[in-house]
């Protein structure tokens, strides 16, 4: 998020807002026609890597994809290096997850095309964190002065490490809500304090609910657990339901960056606060943006205009 300005936040979540048509299917827009993606996911996923490959083809480009790494020439003992040298040449634009913190970064050293960090170990997760900030847009009309609750694994998991930085940028204030071993880090808590932060760390999530604008919740992360006794002792600690939300703001939303194991009940999905699987679908929406934003593309001040029904 350290790549983008404020005022390029806000470019690009209006340019996604313009291109919300495009990302429902209601009008063909080709403006990355004859661009190509590539995704290189080394680590398992099912939103990223779907929508990015879903933002490319509505926008009228292809998508050639690593596939499972097990078949890949990872297995014969390929670097990260060449892997990134080779897919360079075949493709305009890269979308990457690997589980190594820092892998994007090390990715883009060796690329001559942009790279887009789908998620980088238990590092960051930037352009999860612009539908992220799409959602919390919509859903509000602004940015700026909310209170947002982020529960559940705080250490491992790097949609909150990177959407923190974004909202404090924005004069969010900040509730940590999670079991002791999952805290956020602490050079995560200070850095946020030092840029003048209001950040509260608890462990009574319920409690610190009732004023809140957002709720965000995640999942205990088993596979960043090198002890399963650890993970037992953290598994568990929040489930929401729909009870809990009787006396909260009218306009409060729960989101959560999924898949939820069992922190979300399913009651709370036909309650007015319910806002994850729109922030699923947000994800086509946000990096329809960036993929034009770093091709150098520039979407239509009247997309309806430019347009055409399908």
């Amino acid at each position: 998020m350290d790549d983008l300005t404020n005022e390029q936040i806000l470019e690009i979540l209006s340019d996604a807002e313009r291109l919300l048509p495009v990302a429902r299917g209601e009008l063909y827009l080709p403006l990355l026609k004859g661009r190509i993606l590539g995704n290189l996911f080394f680590e398992p996923s099912t939103r990223t890597r779907m929508s990015f490959e879903t933002a490319m083809k509505r926008l009228g480009g292809d998508v050639v994809n690593l596939g499972d790494v097990k078949t890949s020439s990872v297995v014969k003992g390929e670097t990260l290096f060449d892997t990134i040298q080779m897919v360079d040449g075949y493709t305009d634009i890269i979308a990457m997850r690997h589980p190594r913190q820092g892998a994007a970064q090390y990715a883009q050293d060796a690329a001559q095309v942009p790279i887009l960090n789908g998620g980088d170990g238990a590092g960051h997760h930037p352009t999860q964190t612009m539908l992220d900030l799409f959602t919390i847009q919509q859903a509000h009309g602004r940015l700026d002065g909310l209170k947002v609750v982020l529960a559940g694994d705080l250490r491992y998991g790097r949609t909150v490490h990177s959407l923190s930085h974004a909202l404090v940028r924005f004069g969010c204030d900040l509730v940590f809500a999670s079991p002791d071993l999952l805290r956020m880090p602490e050079e995560i808590v200070s850095d946020l304090r030092a840029h003048g932060a209001n950040v509260v760390e608890t462990e009574d999530l319920y409690g610190s609910m009732a004023e809140a604008d957002v709720v965000y919740m995640t999942r205990i992360q088993k596979e960043r657990f090198a002890d399963e006794d650890e993970y037992a002792r953290c598994a568990g600690a929040y489930k929401l339901h729909a009870r809990h939300l009787a006396d909260m703001k009218q306009d409060m939303i729960v989101m959560h960056p999924l898949p939820r194991v069992d922190e979300i009940d399913p009651s709370v999905d036909v309650t007015r606060h319910a806002r994850y699987f729109e922030q699923a679908f947000n994800g086509v929406v946000a990096r329809m943006a960036l993929l034009c934003r770093l091709l150098g593309v520039k979407v239509p001040a009247d997309v309806l205009a430019e347009g055409g029904a399908l």
